[in-house]
């Protein structure tokens, strides 16, 4: 699978597939190394096809199984060219409303596209994955504020510095 958060990738990992991550920070690739990442590659071009490409090649082969989790526009190609003719596309992040999408090569080449809604249904299963210890989601926690402080946490989120940035409201 080649998914683009380190969660994602943790729980795909759990359920036994050979993971890739993709990240734009070299921080959070490390990050997904500790988290038990097959394989991880370092984003450096908005040309989708082009890092999909690179991937390919890397890897030795396209995914069967690509969850994009950023909505970016430069994401959703770079996840649609390395999924492999058959294969299937899971959209989970969201971006603006309309992007420009390879719609014809996503037709010749059959892949499956599959959207979900924040992974709508799916908490029953995570928590369980987490609750028999298969993903240790206190790993994703980079950072902690208190409520007092909660702007900083904001900050700190939407600068893309921290994976997980938690407000502690009981201190």
């Amino acid at each position: 699978a080649v998914v683009s958060t380190q969660s994602t990738g943790m729980v795909a990992k759990a359920g036994g597939a050979e993971v890739l991550i993709t990240d734009i920070s070299e921080d959070r690739l490390a990050m997904a190394r500790e988290l038990g990442a097959d394989h991880v590659h370092h984003v450096t071009s908005r040309e989708g096809r082009r890092v999909a490409e690179d991937i390919v090649k890397e890897w030795g082969g396209y995914a069967d199984l690509t969850i994009e989790c950023t909505g970016v526009e430069a994401s959703v190609h770079c996840g649609l060219w390395a999924t492999k003719p058959g294969g299937s596309y899971v959209q989970v992040g969201y971006g603006k409303a309309e992007i420009n999408f390879p719609i014809v090569a996503v037709g010749i080449r059959e892949i499956d596209i599959h959207g979900i809604f924040r992974y709508a249904n799916c908490y029953p299963e995570a928590l369980k994955l987490v609750e028999k210890g298969a993903v240790d989601v206190k790993k994703l926690i980079t950072h902690r504020f208190p409520l007092n402080e909660a702007m900083k946490a904001f900050e700190m989120t939407k600068s893309g510095a921290g994976v997980k940035v938690v407000i502690d409201c009981d201190k």
